[in-house]
């Protein structure tokens, strides 16, 4: 079965101001879609692989048959990325988005980087050094959270590492509002995190 675009769920322009509708429009309707259309082409031909979700896909590349292993790599994860990067976001000032967060995670960030501030810090400057167009992630390893990158749109999925959040840091995420200065979007973008689903994902992450 092929891959569909799930609608938003919340409007354009609910992540004002600290993402703009327009780019919430185009990331969504037109970047995140042709990841779908590619990823759905190179599947045509191989029912087998189209029938699994495409968090399965990317999380056995080598499953995939080489000739549309990279297509799969890029297209798949951009689908896979984004479908997370949605969710874990929400409207600004509703409740649970934005500011400290709350539950399982909060303790565990406590944890290990000793408080919430010192982790932004890690995350956003580690994610601003990420060369040209990649992601930000926090992943759940070894009992502890870690800070890693992935350039394009690999998806830590295919490391065997499950994504408890992630930021998007090709310039088509926040390009029109921040132009080049990627560590403004990544310092606004704490306002929209949506902790509750965060913390779903962290609770998944540690079975």
């Amino acid at each position: 079965m092929a891959y569909e675009l799930a609608p938003l769920p919340y409007d354009y322009a609910a992540l004002e101001p600290f993402i703009d509708a327009q780019t919430m429009q185009l990331h969504h309707d037109k970047h995140h879609q042709t990841y779908i259309t590619n990823v759905n082409a190179a599947l045509a031909n191989h029912q087998n692989l189209a029938a699994k979700s495409v968090d399965d896909l990317i999380s056995d590349l080598n499953a995939v048959p080489e000739d549309i292993r990279t297509v799969v790599r890029n297209n798949g994860g951009g689908h896979s990325n984004h479908s997370m990067f949605w969710t874990i976001m929400g409207p600004a000032n509703a409740s649970g988005v934005g500011g400290n967060p709350t539950g399982a995670i909060a303790d565990q960030i406590k944890a290990d980087f000793g408080d919430f501030e010192a982790f932004k810090k890690t995350f956003n400057e580690t994610t601003a050094k990420q060369f040209g167009s990649g992601w930000g992630w926090l992943v759940f390893q070894g009992g502890k959270l870690k800070v890693i990158t992935t350039a394009n749109q690999d998806s830590p999925l295919s490391q065997g590492l499950y994504p408890v959040l992630g930021n998007d840091v090709w310039e088509h995420a926040y390009y029109l509002k921040y132009q080049n200065k990627r560590p403004d979007y990544l310092a606004a973008w704490w306002n929209v995190v949506n902790w509750a689903e965060v913390n779903k994902r962290f609770e998944k992450a540690k079975k």
